[in-house]
C-alpha cells in the first residue's frame, strides 16, 4: 500500500463521521423547526425590502444603482419588518449554538462517546467532524437563503446585479458562515466543558443576550458619564469607546455587512473636520471595501480559531471513560 492510499483510508472514518452528523443534523426536528423560522424570517425580509424598494423607488430615496444590493438592506418602515441582514445577525448566532450545544455532553452522558472512540477513529477526527458537519450545513442553508432572496430580487426589481454586486453578496454570505461559525465553536466548547446539555445551551444564549443586548446598554451609558461640559467627548474618547464596542462579534458583523452591502459607507469610525473635508462623495469599489472590513473579518476569524482551539485541546485533554 503506497502513501496516497494509505492516507486515504486514514481519512475515511473523517468523512464517515462528517456524512453522520449532517444526516443526524437533518433529521432532527431541532434543526427543522430552527430552519423553518429562518425560512419564514427570511421571507419576510424579502417581502419588506420589495415593498419599501418599490415604494422608494417612485420617490427616489433609493440608488438606482445598487437596487440589487438594497435586497438585503432595504426596511419597510410601514410594517416593521427587518432587513435581511438583520434577521441573519440575529437568528444566526441561534443557529450556531442550536447545531453545536449538545455535541460533546450527550454523547458522553449516552455512553456512546467512548464506544465510538474504541473504534479504529482518532479523537481528533471526531473533534473536527464535529465541527466540519455544522459548518457545512450552515453554510448551505445561508447561501441557500442568500441565493433565494437574490432570485427574487431578479423576478421583482427586474434589475440584474454587475459582477461586482454579485461578489460584494456572495462575500457578506461567506461573512455570515464566519460569524455564525463563531457562535458554534463557542457551544461547542461549551458543550465540552459543561456536562449536561442545558447549562451549555444556557450558558451560550446568555453570551449571545449579553453581547446583542446588554453590552451596547453598558457602553451607552459609559459614554454618558464621558460627556465633558462642552455636551461632547473628545475624539480620543470617541475612538476608546468604539474599540471597546468592537470587542462584540456583533459589532463587527454589522460593520463588516454594512460596508460591504452598501457602497456608500466610506468610514467605521469618527473622523476630524480635516479628513471630511475634500472627500468626495463617491461609492466605494470592492477592494477599498474590503481594505475597510478586512480588521472585522480577521476579527471574527481570529475568534472562532481562539474557540475552536480551545474547544480542541479540552478536548484531547479530557478523559473519556466508558460506562458500565
Amino acid at each position: 500500500m503506497n502513501a496516497a492510499q494509505e492516507e486515504t483510508r486514514l481519512r475515511r472514518p473523517f468523512w464517515i463521521l462528517v456524512a453522520k452528523e449532517i444526516g443526524d443534523h437533518m433529521r432532527s426536528w431541532r434543526f427543522g423547526i430552527l430552519f423553518a423560522i429562518i425560512v419564514l424570517a427570511s421571507v419576510g425580509s424579502v417581502y419588506g425590502a420589495i415593498t419599501a424598494l418599490q415604494g422608494g423607488v417612485q420617490q427616489a430615496e433609493f440608488d438606482a444603482n445598487f437596487l440589487f444590493l438594497q435586497m438585503f438592506t432595504a426596511v419597510d418602515s410601514s410594517r416593521q419588518l427587518p432587513n435581511f441582514m438583520t434577521f441573519v445577525s440575529f437568528l444566526g448566532p441561534l443557529m450556531g449554538i442550536a447545531l453545536g450545544f449538545d455535541s460533546i455532553n450527550t454523547e458522553r452522558s449516552k455512553g456512546t462517546l467512548s464506544r465510538l472512540l474504541s473504534q479504529p477513529i482518532y479523537r481528533d477526527d471526531f473533534i473536527r467532524a464535529k465541527f466540519v458537519a455544522a459548518l457545512l450545513l450552515i453554510a448551505a442553508v445561508v447561501f441557500s437563503l442568500g441565493l433565494l432572496v437574490m432570485g427574487v430580487g431578479l423576478l421583482t426589481i427586474g434589475f440584474p446585479p454587475t459582477p461586482e454586486q454579485f461578489l460584494r453578496v456572495v462575500l457578506f454570505l461567506c461573512l455570515a458562515v464566519v460569524y455564525i461559525g463563531f457562535w458554534l465553536t463557542l457551544s461547542i466548547l461549551f458543550s465540552i466543558r459543561c456536562r449536561q446539555a442545558a447549562t451549555s445551551a444556557l450558558s451560550g444564549i446568555a453570551i449571545w443576550i449579553f453581547f446583542s443586548f446588554f453590552y451596547g446598554m453598558l457602553l451607552n451609558l459609559l459614554a454618558g458619564s464621558m460627556i465633558g461640559d462642552a455636551g461632547q467627548m473628545s475624539l480620543r474618547q470617541q475612538e476608546w469607546l468604539l474599540a471597546l464596542n468592537r470587542l462584540s462579534p456583533a459589532q463587527l458583523f454589522s460593520e463588516a455587512t454594512t460596508t460591504l452591502l452598501m457602497p456608500g459607507v466610506r468610514s467605521l469610525g469618527p473622523m476630524t473636520m480635516e479628513q471630511v473635508y475634500g472627500a468626495i462623495p463617491a461609492p466605494l469599489p470592492l477592494g477599498q471595501s474590503l481594505l475597510l472590513v478586512w480588521p472585522q473579518l480577521t476579527g471574527l476569524l481570529a475568534a472562532t480559531m481562539v474557540c475552536f482551539g480551545l474547544s480542541y485541546l479540552l478536548f484531547m485533554r479530557q478523559e473519556i471513560r466508558s460506562r458500565m
